[in-house]
């Protein structure tokens, strides 16, 4: 059998299922890019226009959500979905306008849109291409990052297509060298005074600087730790990692400096005219001793997508520093929408990456898709916080056939579950009654309550029944009804002291309607939902 690993692949798979602790990629605390902790607020090109969308169509959205008083409602953000740029990047490999449809380039376009006292969004995916198959920014995180900056965008919506994914193979590491960048002066750091955790083993070989390497370190088994590295000054560091070629394979290397996650490498399928080769990246390190951990942490589809989102939304907040930094002005934070689709577990580690996470594939103007993608995401409440939401897609609040009751069950439903609000519709020809919807002002404001809790599933059937505690000591209770015909329901709300996440006060005789109307004995609550609909109430 082949060594891939340089280690008996027999003993390597055997101490990998033992049950031993796991390597696990450090540095992924709370993702924090200074922007809004409530959710976001805005227009999206997508549900509607799909790949048909100009400037024109754009900038008269924009002013649509001021004249219908959308914006005053707090839909502050246009944002231009696929379909945007052209296949051609320019001559300095940057992202470009389609160069018909946005003849007069996106920053112009921003620039009408701000004036407006709107924010601008813009797309691409995590792949080699986006879902129309034009220009995307996998392996061009940094470079679209600081496009995305300089054109002054404040939202970015990163989808999965054409996705590639990371390798799970670590490369075998003899040394790595420390040199202040731009000073062609290097200190060497031998394996052999290293730390090592997991399955990492040191082996042999006497054509190596050192005669030895470090082997297993593949998809989460063992990392290695340079906890020795000291310098005069803090700043910018090149790192090179010195390995020995092994295997016509792509591997991956994480780099964790001082607890914290930096750029990784990416290593090709390598040619062996050499037995050794280096490799480099920029870290930032503090005056005096710091520590380097390298290590796969890819163990899986998830861990992939992790490690890729987290890279590309650290390129966001270094780009928007940098161009505040070259333009004197403040920094305009990007909002960070992950768009995975949710088969990667994206509520797992999403808040350590982005501002929001799809959870289901795309939705639809189908209501028994809405009613799909709503069981899906009620059952994530544990995993929002403030800055950090379950995204169960736009909304198709009056687009399809949907009927009055489903447009409001479907905003009311959205606005429990702390989602983003994010219009689809065409704004231009909105009807009265989905305006009326959508700047319920009441349910907006369950939804921005900056206690930023995603409502409670605490009763499951024909109705369900969500609880969402809020800021003030209040509670917003919704009777969802999903059945074809008009229900009734009761509960107790006295049961809601007593549910550890929701945590009521003690009812205290205090019950507004929000949505429809019941009646109520002391604490109990009955109400007639129609069917496809919701009563929702808040109580004190």
């Amino acid at each position: 059998m082949a060594k891939r690993n340089k280690m008996c692949p027999i003993c390597y798979l055997r101490k990998l299922f033992t049950g031993a602790p796991r390597h696990r990629e450090d540095g992924v605390e709370p993702y924090e890019n200074g922007v809004r902790k409530t959710p976001l607020m805005g227009w999206s090109s997508w549900n509607t226009f799909r790949n048909n969308i100009d400037q024109k169509l754009i900038y008269d959205t924009a002013l649509a959500l001021k004249e219908t008083g959308l914006a005053d409602a707090g839909y502050v953000y246009v944002n231009l979905d696929d379909n945007w740029h052209s296949n051609m990047r320019d001559e300095n490999g940057e992202w470009q306008a389609e160069l018909v449809r946005f003849s007069e380039g996106i920053p112009a376009l921003v620039g009408k849109i701000n004036d407006l006292g709107l924010k601008v969004g813009i797309y691409s995916s995590n792949g080699t291409l986006t879902c129309e198959d034009l220009p995307a920014s996998l392996g061009r995180e940094l470079a679209d990052a600081r496009t995305i900056a300089k054109w002054g965008l404040e939202y970015f919506k990163y989808d999965f297509c054409h996705n590639e994914k990371v390798p799970s193979y670590a490369p075998l590491i003899y040394a790595i060298t420390v040199s202040e960048k731009g000073s062609g002066k290097e200190t060497d750091y031998p394996v052999s005074n290293a730390i090592l955790k997991g399955y990492a083993r040191r082996m042999k070989d006497k054509k190596l600087p050192g005669g030895q390497y470090v082997s297993g370190m593949d998809a989460g088994a063992g990392s290695i730790v340079f906890d020795n590295i000291v310098v005069d000054r803090a700043g910018e560091y090149v790192l090179t990692v010195c390995i020995k070629k092994y295997g016509q394979y792509e591997k991956y290397l994480g780099v964790t400096v001082n607890g914290k996650a930096a750029d990784g490498i990416y290593f090709p399928s390598q040619k062996h005219w050499n037995l050794t080769a280096r490799f480099q990246t920029v870290v930032t390190l503090e005056a005096g001793r710091n520590s380097i951990e390298l290590g796969n942490p890819v163990t899986d589809a998830k861990a992939s997508a992790a490690v890729q989102y987290r890279h590309m939304s650290r390129c966001l907040v270094r780009a928007a520093r940098e161009q505040a930094e070259k333009s004197g002005k403040e920094v305009k934070p990007i909002l960070f929408s992950i768009c995975e689709w949710g088969f990667r577990k994206p509520w797992l580690w999403g808040a350590s990456a982005g501002n929001m996470w799809h959870t289901t594939p795309d939705i639809r103007p189908w209501w028994n898709w809405i009613k799909i993608i709503y069981s899906r995401n009620v059952k994530l409440w544990e995993y929002a916080s403030p800055g950090h939401f379950n995204d169960p897609d736009m909304l198709e609040v009056g687009n399809g056939s949907l009927t009055y009751d489903q447009n409001m069950a479907h905003f009311a439903l959205w606005c429990m579950m702390s989602a983003p609000l994010v219009l689809g519709n065409d704004i231009r020809k909105i009807t009265k009654p989905v305006l009326d919807i959508v700047t319920n002002r009441d349910l907006i404001a369950i939804d921005q309550d900056p206690l930023c809790k995603q409502a409670k599933r605490v009763r499951r059937g024909g109705v369900d029944i969500l609880a969402k505690p809020l800021a003030d000591g209040s509670t917003a209770v919704c009777f969802f009804n999903k059945r074809p015909w008009a229900s009734g329901a009761s509960y107790d709300l006295a049961q809601l002291t007593r549910d550890d996440y929701v945590a009521a006060k003690p009812f205290g005789g205090e019950i507004r309607y929000v949505v429809g109307e019941g009646s109520a004995d002391g604490s109990k609550v009955k109400v007639r939902i129609p069917k496809d609909g919701v009563v929702v109430l808040i109580f004190k």
